[in-house]
């Protein structure tokens, strides 16, 4: 895209994620200890192989809630302008994806494939979905406010002050 063009559209899209650093933190301690007590219940009573899955259970946890807190660092940053909609995608890892599209020929579906629908961005035969991780209200969301930016580059609006109250600019 180039940079004389300012785009007329721009989300930034992240995946939503309800706990921060210190939240999981706070949760795998009290995991931790709750699963402490339990283990030394079942020991003392003897059942010692409530033991062995109580040990393996936190690491787990651990290794999962890892795992979500990488893939809150994924996003999308979508950028219309007249010339084209660029869409640059960020993984988990950091590693980049850009895609441009010429807006000329763009077409923006929401696709209901199988239960969740896709935005889809097309144009000349090349497609790409956007908004992938997004829940399916903030795709049709994403997808109405696409559609009227795309609407609004395709006809614009000109307002002439002289044709509004021609009789102000009379001599």
């Amino acid at each position: 895209m180039s940079t004389t063009q300012a785009p007329v559209f721009e989300a930034f899209i992240v995946p939503h994620r309800s706990l921060t650093r210190k939240g999981v933190l706070v949760v795998v301690g009290v995991l931790a200890v709750l699963t402490a007590a339990m283990a030394l219940r079942f020991w003392l009573i003897g059942a010692w192989p409530v033991v062995v899955f109580s040990v393996v259970e936190v690491p787990l946890v651990v290794l999962l809630l890892t795992i979500n807190l990488r893939r809150a660092h994924a996003s999308e940053l979508i950028m219309l302008s007249a010339q084209a909609v660029t869409v640059v995608r960020t993984d988990p890892t950091g590693r980049r994806q850009q895609a441009s599209l010429p807006s000329a020929w763009l077409r923006v579906d929401l696709d209901p494939g199988r239960g969740m629908p896709r935005v889809m961005l097309s144009s000349r035969g090349r497609g790409w979905e956007v908004g992938g991780f997004l829940h399916e209200a903030e795709k049709r969301s994403l997808f109405a406010a696409l559609s009227d930016a795309l609407h609004g580059l395709r006809n614009p609006r000109f307002d002439n002050p002289q044709l509004r109250d021609p009789d102000a600019y009379r001599e």
